[in-house]
């Protein structure tokens, strides 16, 4: 069997393992400074302004929160208080779309949308539920990556899905305080050169908060692939898509239905079709035709002689009823199970992006106050995953990925 992503994968794709880098050897995983020092520094500067923030208690099911008590206003970095709606969440907030809008609406690119101001972040995120029984930590966010505006862009957990047994990590980024950027491979999408590919320069390190993979091998996504003011491959009908305008804002959905073409789109990447609508997994991704999600490879290796599995390394990617970007990525994930992390997460609208061992990866930097993002201040999301923060800087990284920078009013 063929398999998306090893060296005998349809449309000639990365071999398996990665190839090593002309200089010597593929850099080993930094280690930082340990993850729960990281985030007991940021805890402590979230307990300076926790007065000033919504105090809620949340009980999640499914999709759903219930918020048992609020502040009546809620003021966090350099945007005005915004009062407490109706319904105890500051107008905007996460869980509600805006008055006028649909779920997710975000940047012109997507229809009825309306840029929100950059200056007023997003609620943060509800703890989540877990699908099972609890472990430490398991649905509770954690902060990572340099603050922006001197408040969290992005928060991270973990989850186990629905008859899983190995966590996968979930991460929830603020669109409002972050502005997203596709980089071009020249293995995916090919048919370089382009303005933006790896290695991450100097000039974009310096406000880069994090980065995550891209999607399939074009020839085998199902899609179409748009950016710098060029069609790449044709954008297809109904391939879900993730959609960045001129102005950094990121929406994802169905191409000429929850998302179109429009004159500040400057990048459009395609994958498949959409694994989570209206905010519950799809038919096809509830669907026994786990194949249609990509050809896996086996349970320990991806030579083709090897039968590939359902429930393997898948990540995706999705966004919220009031814009926030949410990823996940773990182990043993079958379609449906990727499908319900993000629905859990508050996805109302989601895509399958890379799949199989090599290929999912999530990193946020955290450099000292005016420090560029590098490899040695990146830490994965997933501990586990093969790729890690120094990838999206090296120049033989031959495959598309998004990036998710401090807008510029907010950086430093």
């Amino acid at each position: 069997m063929r398999r998306q992503g090893d060296t005998t994968a349809p449309g000639g794709a990365d071999p398996w393992p990665p190839p090593v880098p002309t200089l010597g050897v593929m850099p080993p995983p930094h280690r930082p400074a340990s993850r729960p020092a990281r985030r007991r520094a940021r805890s402590t500067l979230v307990a300076l302004v926790a007065p000033t923030l919504v105090a809620v208690a949340v009980v999640a099911s499914g999709c759903a929160t219930t918020v048992a008590a609020t502040a009546p206003v809620r003021r966090i970095g350099p945007g005005p208080a915004r009062p407490a709606a109706p319904n105890g969440r500051p107008a905007g907030a996460a869980g509600t779309a805006p008055a006028g809008t649909s779920p997710a609406s975000h940047g012109t690119g997507a229809q009825g949308s309306a840029i929100p101001g950059p200056n007023a972040p997003l609620a943060p995120p509800a703890p989540l539920a877990p699908f099972g029984s609890s472990t430490p930590g398991q649905g509770t966010w954690q902060p990572a990556g340099r603050l922006v505006g001197g408040v969290p862009a992005v928060y991270e957990t973990t989850l186990v899905p629905p008859g899983g047994s190995q966590p996968a990590g979930v991460a929830w980024m603020d669109t409002r305080l972050l502005s997203a950027r596709l980089y071009s491979g020249s293995r995916s999408p090919g048919g370089g050169p382009y303005r933006y590919s790896a290695p991450i320069q100097p000039a974009q390190a310096a406000s880069l908060v994090a980065a995550f993979n891209g999607g399939f091998m074009m020839n085998v996504a199902g899609g179409g692939y748009y950016t710098d003011g060029r069609t790449v491959v044709p954008l297809q009908q109904g391939a879900a898509s993730l959609v960045i305008t001129t102005g950094g804002n990121v929406n994802v959905g169905a191409w000429g239905t929850d998302v179109t073409m429009a004159p500040d789109v400057v990048s459009v990447r395609q994958n498949l079709v959409p694994l989570v609508a209206s905010g519950q997994p799809t038919a096809q991704a509830a669907g026994p035709d786990w194949l249609s999600w990509g050809a896996t490879c086996g349970a320990t290796s991806c030579a083709s002689s090897v039968p590939g599995i359902e429930n393997q390394w898948r990540s995706g990617v999705g966004v919220t009823a009031d814009g926030a970007l949410v990823y996940a990525a773990g182990p043993a994930l079958s379609p449906l199970q990727l499908a319900q992390l993000l629905a859990r997460a508050g996805v109302v609208r989601g895509m399958q992006l890379d799949i199989n061992p090599d290929w999912p990866d999530f990193a946020t930097y955290d450099p000292p106050p005016g420090g560029l993002a590098s490899p040695s201040n990146g830490t994965k999301l997933l501990a586990t995953t093969v790729q890690g923060p120094w990838t999206f800087f090296e120049s033989w990284w031959a495959r598309d990925f998004v990036t998710m920078s401090a807008r510029p009013t907010l950086a430093g």
